[in-house]
Parts: C-alpha cells; structure tokens; sequence
C-alpha cells in the first residue's frame, strides 16, 4: 500500500514551523507537502518555499529502487481512433524502455452524457504525486495555467503531444509538419487541375488549424490562383459541423470542385453532405483530409489524405520525456515530425460538364426532395 507521511524527520522542523512561517493553517501546508491541487497558485508558493527555506525533508513515498518507473498518459478520449495510435506509440517506447504505463482520460472531460459534471482534475493530478509518477505525457488540447505551475511545483517532467495551443515557454511538445501539410494537400488537388478549391478547416487560433489553412492559402500563391475568402470554412475538428460548412459550400453560386478537410473525422461530414445531395466523390467533388486515421480505408471511396504519424509522435514524446526523467534538457522544446500525402480514390481531375465549365459541380434544385431527417445517405460510391 502507498503510504504518505506530513512529518519531517525528528532533525527537521515541524509541519506546524512551515505552516506558521508561510501564514497558513497546518491542513493546508499539508496538502502541499501530500501533492493535492486545491491551493491556491501564491499559498503553494509561499508554502514551497518555506519548505526550501527551513530544509523540511519529505519521505519517500514508495520504494524507489525496487519499483518500475511509471509514466502517466493522459488522453482526450479512450473513444477515438486517434488515441488508439498515440497509445501504440507510447506503449511500443515503454516496452523497450522498461516502463510502466498508466492511461487516463482527459482532466476535463464529462465522464458520460453532457449532464455530468467533469471530473475534478486534482484528483488526477494529486494522484501523480501519490503513486509516484516520473512523468506524463499529454495528448490533450492544452492545460491551465493552474495546472502547468502544479507540474512546475512539484517538478514532474511532462511534454504534450499536438497541443492546439503554445504550451508555456520551456514546456517541451511534439507535433506534426501541419503547414507542409497544407501545402502537401493543396498541391495535389493543383496537380489534377483545380483551381476552386476550398477549405474546411479545425479551430481558429489553434496550432494545427491555423498552420493547415496557412499551408493551403500558400500553396495557392505559389501557384498563382486567386484565394477565394468565401471558400474557407471552419468547422472546430466536429463532422456535424463539417457537413454543414459542406452544404454552405456547395450552396455558392460558384461552387469548389474540390475540398481540403482539415481532418479525417471532418472529412466524414463532408462525404454525408455531398451524399445528400446526390453527388459521388470524385466525380463532383475531390476530397482530400488530413491524419490518415482508419477510418480514412474504411469509408467508399477510400479518402485521399496527409498522414499525420500519431504513433511516431507519441514514440517521439516518451524518449523526450525519458531524456527529461534521467535529468537531462531537451535541445529545443519543439519537435516536428514531417507530413506525407497518401493517395487513394477520393480525388480526380475536375469533371468536365456538358456545355458547361471545367469542373462544375451540378446544383440541386430547390424542389428536389430532400432525405428525411435523421436519415443516413446510402454510402459513397467511386465514379466509373
């Protein structure tokens, strides 16, 4: 059993010594020393460095020479694909390193339906501390302030995978080439004969989202086609949402002939819009994404996409965060693995209509019936 211990040894000075020369109560100096996260940032610090100050010694609380090193994962959602690959990847690492791995679900996160209430996230983070954590690894959007001084504090090492937003400076992170990605993307539809090419696009003001759609509107300029304001669309990384930006699209009066969906999950809606409407991929709409998740094989056609290396970059993660564990700094708190375009049959050459221009997309009349609500379109089918 993990034991804890609030008392320094006999030599030192007391708990009740640091609380009185921090100004705190007893209780709350020991939830510092014990590692829980509900105290305030400044009553942590005064508490820790009253601790520094008077030389309070903390006993260990496991056996440090016959238990395994652990690290911590903590993931977004045990649900989807893509934290199926970052698994992998951190398993692989951990094997061969000879460590322990404990998985959990994001700090956030509803347990369930949108009426629960989120987990507590000290109670995940205190538990770093009680059962001895080396490090963690992150594959989540961001963290708080709050919580990157926690892990400050109480010196876990820790590096986040594809974080949507800069972590802090010195806070180490590995992610994917997202412009070159954009650009990979953007080329190939260019390189069959586009040009009305549109975007759906993940958050604004994230990362990966920002630099995807940057890589796009790049890859245009060099190739001297006009960008079109009204041909990006963002969609939050959602597929409802993503097919709904779709039929915005597909309702221009100068519709895109082709679509770079800035992910594989987004990709989906955007198959189920242009089911709706009756219209096949290729033949009416190339559509290329971006992750190269399973899902990208299993849909028809198979989806053309930029293959985001999950795996490698979770693998990346753990060596980093083991070289951090042994003591050492990392040379750049940012590392970037590379992009790669994986062709498959959801893109083409621009169909060219009769008697009509190169590329155009049939519009649906108004008086065309309509699948019922809550109906799913019949699967995608490769034109001939």
């Amino acid at each position: 059993m993990v034991r804890t211990a609030s008392a320094s040894t006999s030599a030192g000075p007391t708990l009740a010594v640091v609380a009185r020369e921090a100004g705190v109560s007893v209780p709350t100096a020991s939830k510092v020393v014990n590692g829980r996260e509900d105290v305030a940032p400044e009553t942590r610090r005064r508490v820790a460095e009253a601790l520094d100050r008077l030389g309070y010694v903390r006993r260990p609380r496991f056996d440090t020479a016959r238990a395994p090193r652990l690290v911590d994962l903590v993931v977004h959602s045990l649900e989807r694909s893509r934290s199926g690959a970052v698994l992998h990847g951190v398993e692989e690492a951990a094997y061969g390193a000879g460590l322990e791995v404990v998985v959990s679900a994001d700090l956030n996160r509803p347990r369930s339906g949108p009426q629960e209430e989120p987990r507590p996230a000290g109670g995940l983070l205190d538990r770093f501390v009680v059962r001895g954590t080396s490090g963690v690894l992150f594959n989540l959007a961001g963290l708080t302030a709050a919580q990157h001084a926690w892990l400050g504090q109480h010196r876990i090492p820790y590096v986040m995978i594809d974080p949507a937003v800069e972590p802090p400076p010195g806070v180490a992170s590995v992610g994917a080439a997202n412009w070159q990605g954009g650009v990979t993307a953007t080329e190939h539809l260019l390189r069959l004969g586009h040009e009305r090419i549109a975007v759906v696009a993940g958050r604004r003001r994230t990362l990966c989202g920002d630099a995807r759609v940057a890589g796009y509107r790049s890859a245009l300029a060099s190739a001297g086609v006009r960008h079109r304001p009204e041909y990006v669309r963002h969609a939050g990384f959602d597929r409802a949402a993503a097919r709904r930006r779709m039929r915005e699209l597909l309702d221009l009066p100068v519709p895109p002939t082709a679509v770079f969906v800035c992910s594989d999950a987004m990709a989906l809606g955007a198959y189920e819009a242009l089911g709706e409407r009756g219209l096949t991929v290729p033949r009416d709409m190339s559509v290329v994404g971006f992750d190269d998740l399973p899902e990208a094989r299993w849909v028809t056609p198979a989806l053309t996409t930029v293959r985001q290396p999950l795996s490698e970059m979770a693998a990346t993660a753990l060596r980093l965060l083991l070289l951090m564990m042994d003591g050492h700094r990392p040379e750049s708190t940012r590392t970037e693995l590379s992009t790669r375009l994986v062709e498959r049959a959801s893109t083409a050459a621009p169909h060219i209509a009769q008697g009509g221009p190169t590329g155009g997309v049939p519009r649906r009349p108004s008086s065309a019936r309509r699948p019922a609500p809550g109906r799913v379109p019949a699967p995608l089918r490769a034109a001939p």
